[in-house]
């Protein structure tokens, strides 16, 4: 499961989604999604917003390994 800090590090920079959205010429909708572990960016948007929230994509995602149970 990929994991994000995107909607912490938005809202210390006291942006909205529709600002990140129109930044990374995505939809709120889109930016939504993401941060609510609904929807995968793509590469080239994960990188567009960490460049956008000043920061690294390393920062910003983080990949948690699902267990299966047995």
């Amino acid at each position: 499961m990929l994991n994000n800090n995107i909607k912490m590090i938005r809202k210390s920079m006291k942006m909205s989604q529709e600002e990140l959205a129109n930044r990374c010429h995505v939809t709120r909708q889109t930016i939504n999604a993401i941060e609510n572990n609904k929807y995968d960016p793509t590469l080239s948007l994960a990188f567009h917003l960490a460049q956008n929230l000043g920061t690294t994509v390393d920062e910003l995602f983080s990949f948690e390994n699902e267990k299966k149970s047995q």
